[in-house]
């Protein structure tokens, strides 16, 4: 993947993650670290599973994003509680 195709896979990711995850997102940049961050987590996560992406292509790809930066901000959100307390 070329740099422009990360950058649009981590932003839109980042922003339907943050929306799923009960925030209001955490800006351009701050979505786009999330959603490539979370490409990797995602990745990761389905390998060791033994899952294949559900869709073909780039769609594929932000699908895995997506979780991967689902699961990344509930455990961002899990260490922040632990702090708080």
């Amino acid at each position: 993947m070329d740099l422009l195709t990360w950058l649009i896979v981590g932003l839109i990711a980042g922003i339907l993650s943050s929306v799923v995850a009960g925030g209001i997102g955490y800006g351009i940049l701050g979505d786009i670290v999330v959603g490539i961050v979370g490409s990797f987590v995602g990745s990761w996560l389905f390998r060791q599973i033994g899952l294949a992406s559900p869709f073909p292509g780039l769609a594929g790809t932000i699908f895995i994003a997506f979780i991967g930066a689902v699961v990344l901000l509930f455990v961002l959100h899990l260490i922040q509680r632990g702090r708080a307390v």
